[in-house]
């Protein structure tokens, strides 16, 4: 049986999730969201040229040559506005910031000059028009475009959104997810510790995943073994925009969640992914619902999250870039692999000179969240690979959190 290869899936997930609507939000909870409307500019700024130095504002027609006495005619700091016109041989001491008098079309920083009196200068450097002048409208002009739609909102950015004054911003909405988790043999975070059963951390994990979109994700717990009660969960976790299960999209006798969701009206897309490790993956929609099926192996079901749920998370929120960053490095220890699935390998990053020198983080299992929890980012090898030797270039993705790119950099 020939399975979907990670590309196609990931082309079927973003062309079914759907950008969500827009809100308004103060400016002091913007941080990480989505522009939805392009941001213009309503002033020039500067709003008209100043100096970039504290020194001297003066006529560069004057200190062709060197050095020159300049009479200083008067102080200007930031925010005063000049009250005289230079005339020939005539300068104003000027403060980072404020604005060149008229006749002046240049600055000379003051460590090039040496006072002679409070009235007089000696310039002992030239400079040509415009030196160490910022223009009017350096930074922005009125009715410039300054931010675009989809633009995120980082620190940089809420610094030009709070210049052209926006308290309120439009944004993209943010999607609700749901996270329930399935099984009898899972132990609840509240229920007493029994040996015999596996602690539920998949909801957890995925919960951090969630989070650091700067999503609030609704735990619903553990939905057991019985078709009632995976049916009652499911249709709880339906409300939501997106619903992340963990857990019971095999093809064993008691993995109750694709028939169940099926019942419910969810259109499945596709089951089970070429890809290594999270190869049951389902995928479903139910209207604008997008239903993931997660594998139950804890590695397992976060690699699917970063694979899939992560570009979809974010193209509903309004992002441009869905994609985690991927670098070039080059590969410590060889790799064995068998041609048929992508295969996403946890490793470490390390410099070693001019290279980047990645290692994976030992053993591979699915179900070794330690290997996860060290890695800083995911080898990707490519499905028709025969293995990778030491030495060779690799590309990875990085789970920095915060760095995204246009395209998966999957390498096939």
């Amino acid at each position: 049986m020939k399975f979907l290869a990670v590309t196609d899936a990931q082309r079927i997930v973003l062309e079914t999730a759907q950008r969500l609507g827009s809100e308004r939000v103060r400016l002091e909870q913007s941080i990480g969201r989505v522009l939805a409307a392009d941001i213009v500019a309503n002033r020039d700024l500067p709003p008209y040229a100043v100096s970039a130095m504290d020194g001297f504002a003066l006529r560069s027609a004057d200190v062709v040559q060197i050095p020159a006495t300049l009479e200083i005619i008067e102080d200007i700091k930031a925010g005063d506005l000049p009250q005289h016109t230079l005339q020939a041989g005539q300068c104003a001491r000027i403060m980072t910031g404020a604005p060149l008098p008229a006749g002046a079309d240049a600055v000379l920083r003051m460590e090039d000059t040496k006072e002679l009196s409070a009235v007089s200068v000696e310039i002992r450097e030239s400079v040509k028009a415009g030196h160490d002048v910022r223009p009017r409208g350096e930074n922005m002009t009125v009715g410039q475009v300054v931010l675009t739609t989809g633009t995120e909102i980082t620190p940089g950015v809420i610094g030009i959104l709070a210049t052209v004054k926006a308290a309120e911003v439009e944004v993209f909405c943010r999607p609700r997810v749901a996270i329930l988790s399935t099984g009898n043999e899972l132990e609840g975070m509240d229920e007493p510790v029994d040996v015999n059963r596996i602690p539920e951390s998949n909801s957890y994990a995925l919960m951090g995943q969630m989070q650091m979109l700067g999503l609030a994700p609704a735990l619903l717990g553990i939905a057991r073994d019985d078709e009632v009660e995976t049916e009652r969960c499911l249709t709880r976790g339906l409300a939501y925009d997106v619903l992340l299960v963990s857990g019971g999209s095999s093809v064993g006798v008691h993995d109750l969640v694709r028939p169940a969701l099926e019942k419910l009206g969810v259109e499945m897309k596709f089951w089970r992914v070429a890809m290594k490790p999270g190869h049951p993956l389902a995928f479903g929609a139910k209207g604008r619902t997008l239903v993931f099926g997660l594998p139950g192996n804890p590695v397992s079901s976060m690699v699917c999250v970063e694979e899939f749920v992560v570009p979809a998370l974010r193209q509903m929120m309004g992002n441009r870039q869905l994609f985690r960053r991927t670098v070039s490095a080059r590969l410590g220890r060889a790799i064995k692999h068998k041609p048929g699935r992508t295969e996403f390998v946890r490793v470490q990053l390390q410099r070693e000179g001019a290279d980047c020198v990645v290692n994976d983080t030992g053993n591979q299992s699915s179900g070794v969240l330690l290997s996860m929890a060290q890695a800083e980012g995911l080898l990707v090898v490519p499905a028709e690979s025969a293995g990778l030797a030491a030495g060779g270039a690799v590309s990875v993705q990085l789970l920095d959190g915060s760095m995204f790119q246009n395209e998966a950099g999957l390498g096939e």
